[in-house]
This record gives C-alpha cells, structure tokens and sequence, in this order.
C-alpha cells in the first residue's frame, strides 16, 4: 500500500490514493504527497581509484561570506515556531477562563463577593494575554499550515474571535458595573450566558488544536 503525507500538517495516509480531504486539517486532496520509502542500495565492490594528481596551484580569491538573515522580525518568528509558541501562550486562556466561569456561577449562587472579584481578575489577565496568543496562533497558521482557509481554521479562528470579543465585553461591563453579578436582574443571566458562550469558544478552540498537534 502506498503511503502520503499531507503537505499541511503532516498526517500520513495509507491507500492507493491519498484522500478527497486531509481528516486533520481539511487540506485538499492536491496538497498530499506521496511518501517514497528508499531502499538501501547492494554496495558493490569497486576497483581502486588511481591516484589523483596534484592540480596546479590556484591564486587565493576572496569569497564572500554566506549573507545571513539577522533581520530580528524573523529570528523571532523562527524562534516562535521552534519553541512552540502559540500551543504554550493557549494555555493561558484555556486554562484560566474555567476558573473564572466556575468563580461566576459560585459568586453568583451563593453570594460570594470574593469569586465574583477573583473571576474578573483571571479574565482581566486573559485579555491581557490574548494579544500574544492571537499573533503566536497567526504565525503558526502561516508559517507553519501555510495560511490554508479549510473548515477547521476557520472554525478554528471564529473561536478565537469569540473568546476575544466575549472576554473583553465582560471585563468591561464588570468594570462599568461592578454589582451585576449581586443584582436580581435579567443583565445577570445575559453576564452568566455571555460567560459560557466564551467558555464554550475556548473549548472549541483547544479542541481543534489539540486535533492538529496530535493528528487524530
């Protein structure tokens, strides 16, 4: 059976053809390629060489040195992707927004002001951190998945834009309205549900890259 490699993520496919569309990364059926396994070649004895002879000596030229890329835009974003960057910066996000949802709902149950306030703190850090995992996560989609629009990134980048505009919207409210969460009215449940609906992104978001790293 033959065996391709898809071009964008890297998963590999055995079949006779490769597929109509890559299962990890939804990449087209053109960005496959086929993975050639080379075969160790029979080393045959070969009759010794005759001697070389001396070539006469040439006059020394000067060779200019290899130009090397010192541009620090790209030994950055070399150094992004090598240490991984935008999986790393995610975690943040991921991991924080729960806690901050589960403080809402036990803020908002039984009344404890300290949640609510601990709640706005991990969101406020989120947004403070969501510059860097946005543009980590842009460098990594271009450079690294060459900037293809299949299903998954797009599903993938409207996630990420869900959890930037939720995230921001509610530290803002909160800070305009520091009460709402201790109010009786309908804003309270539109706060608890916006909170949820960015929480939900999050996963979505994880999820989706969790699929490309681990290729399932």
């Amino acid at each position: 059976m033959k065996k391709w490699r898809c071009t964008v993520c890297g998963y590999v496919h055995v079949g006779d053809e490769p597929p109509e569309k890559c299962p990890v990364c939804g990449a087209d059926k053109s960005k496959f390629e086929e993975i050639i396994e080379e075969k160790p070649a029979e080393e045959k004895e070969k009759p010794p060489a005759p001697p070389e002879k001396e070539a006469p000596a040439q006059p020394e030229q000067d060779v200019p040195p290899p130009v090397m890329d010192t541009g620090s835009t790209n030994f950055l974003i070399r150094q992004m992707l090598k240490h991984h960057a935008h999986p790393i910066s995610t975690h943040v996000p991921n991991g924080v927004l729960p806690v901050s949802f589960i403080f809402i709902l036990i803020g908002t149950l039984f009344g404890f002001v300290s949640l609510g306030t601990a709640a706005l703190w991990n969101m406020g850090f989120v947004v403070i951190s969501l510059p860097f995992v946005l543009f980590s996560g842009y460098i990594e989609w271009q450079k690294r998945y060459q900037g293809i629009l299949s299903g998954i990134f797009v599903t993938k980048i409207a996630a990420a834009a869900v959890v930037t505009v939720t995230s921001l919207l509610l530290v803002i409210w909160w800070i305009v309205d520091p009460e709402i969460l201790q109010s009786a009215s309908h804003a309270r449940k539109v706060f608890i549900f916006i909170s949820f609906i960015m929480l939900a992104a999050a996963g979505v978001a994880g999820f989706i890259g969790g699929k490309l790293v681990f290729k399932d």
